[in-house]
């Protein structure tokens, strides 16, 4: 099942390999919305938010173990590429050794602070108990959900992008059926929820394990490729930490937008949560466009063809760029019935859709630098992404958020613009670092 990535027409390959992943990615938004619906249609507000708060923890965990595992997509597709089996198969066993210590590690020191982490989101008195009670066992299951993210790391390093969808897909049909068990026939509430989602990856895990043991066996299973590898580990490790910093670092920065526009009231706090799940569908086209661009350049850099790494860069610019200006005009004309569809209320819409006007230029943006991070990230160089998305969160996106707030106290669409800014700089600072990295590339190729 594993795909050379380094042949045949370019754009093609590039759609071929991308729509499985924006399938998988939308299986995982319907999967995080599953658990919300069920338990509102059986249990009260102290369950909903349980879950609500509890998800979000969940979610920040997930993005940053999937970052974390860009690391092994790189490392994998460039030996892939480079047609190193020996490197492919120890960076398989250095990967699982590594996420098996740190996901054990995780449990545990979780486990000990779940009660100081539902302090520090503010959760609600009536709902404390119910989000322990959910985070301990979604807690419990992270072996589980570190195990797929990092199962599905690997295959789409070696080019297999549909396998994953295949398992996010098993997950997100069992999920659903067990919350209607455990929530709606048991009366589980937030349990049942933290229950469903647990137990779904454990399975989609289990699935995962026979697929590779039918298919890619000689790849997993020798205990030699298990023993710790400084070189490779080190790789791994080079290209994931700054992915998984950079973005924790961006929900972060998005929580701290979500309290600055709670403090404005609660129509404004309303209007800003919406637009945000808004935006975060349209932005499932970039995220898939950063992952496909990270694991096609990777083979293609491996087999040294640079070349067509920087035409992948190109046509997943343009691609995402495309998307991102018929998502503005959509927007900019009639924001009101999609923004409906989450509230009746006029004063959230009208406030929706000012946000909206100056957010949605973000979607042209975001999916520019989202492409420029998965060449970096592809190139050895995450250590780019983390600088350019930090320096955009500190100087722009947050300070300008603030600053709008309090001198337009009147209309969200300045708070947008300052989101879409931030994207700006992210741009403007890409565009700096590949050209400087063209220059090291031509300086470091020998004269004939």
């Amino acid at each position: 099942m594993e795909n050379n990535l380094t042949s045949g027409n370019l754009l093609k390959t590039i759609i071929s390999f991308s729509l499985p992943f924006l399938l998988s990615y939308f299986l995982q938004t319907l999967y995080g919305m599953a658990d919300l619906f069920i338990i509102g249609q059986f249990n009260g507000v102290a369950s909903t938010t349980a879950v609500s708060i509890g998800s979000q923890v969940m979610h920040m965990i997930t993005v940053m173990i999937v970052g974390l595992a860009m690391g092994t997509t790189v490392t994998i597709g460039q030996a892939f590429g480079a047609k190193k089996e020996k490197d492919v198969s120890s960076a398989i066993g250095n990967t699982i050794l590594l996420f098996f210590v740190l996901s054990i590690a995780a449990t545990g020191i979780l486990l000990l602070f779940v009660n100081s982490i539902v302090s520090i989101m503010s959760t609600p008195t009536e709902a404390v108990s119910e989000t322990v009670s959910y985070l301990r066992i979604c807690f419990i299951g992270i072996p589980f959900i570190t195990a797929y993210n990092v199962l599905s790391s690997i295959f789409r390093g070696l080019g297999d992008s549909k396998s994953p969808m295949y398992f996010i897909a098993v997950a997100c049909i069992v999920n659903i059926a067990l919350d209607f068990y455990f929530i709606g026939c048991c009366r589980m509430g937030a349990v049942g929820a933290a229950l469903g989602t647990t137990l779904s990856q454990t399975f989609s895990v289990i699935i995962a394990l026979i697929v590779i043991w039918r298919t890619k066996r000689d790849l997993f299973f020798n205990r030699k490729h298990f023993h710790p590898n400084r070189r490779i580990m080190g790789t791994l490790l080079k290209i994931g930490i700054p992915v998984a910093c950079q973005d924790g670092f961006i929900q972060i920065a998005f929580l701290v937008i979500t309290v600055i526009a709670n403090r404005r009231g609660l129509n404004d706090a309303a209007a800003v949560g919406i637009v945000e799940k808004i935006i975060s569908i349209l932005f499932l086209v970039n995220s898939t466009m950063l992952s496909t661009v990270s694991a096609l350049c990777a083979q293609n850099i491996g087999a040294g063809k640079h070349k067509r790494a920087k035409q992948t860069l190109q046509y997943s610019i343009l691609i995402t760029s495309a998307f991102g200006l018929f998502a503005v005009v959509v927007m900019q004309l009639a924001p009101e019935p999609f923004i409906g569809l989450f509230t009746g209320n006029p004063n959230v819409i009208s406030m929706g859709a000012q946000y909206m006007h100056g957010y949605v230029f973000d979607c042209i943006l975001a999916g520019i630098h989202f492409c420029f991070s998965g060449y970096f990230c592809a190139c050895g160089k995450s250590w780019i992404s983390f600088v350019h998305n930090a320096a955009a969160i500190m100087c722009a996106r947050i300070p300008l958020a603030y600053l709008a707030s309090i001198h337009f106290p009147d209309t969200l669409f300045p708070m947008g613009l300052a989101t879409s800014t931030g994207s700006l700089v992210s741009v403007i600072i890409c565009v700096g670092f590949f050209l400087w990295l063209g220059k090291r590339t031509k300086k470091n190729i020998p004269k004939a």
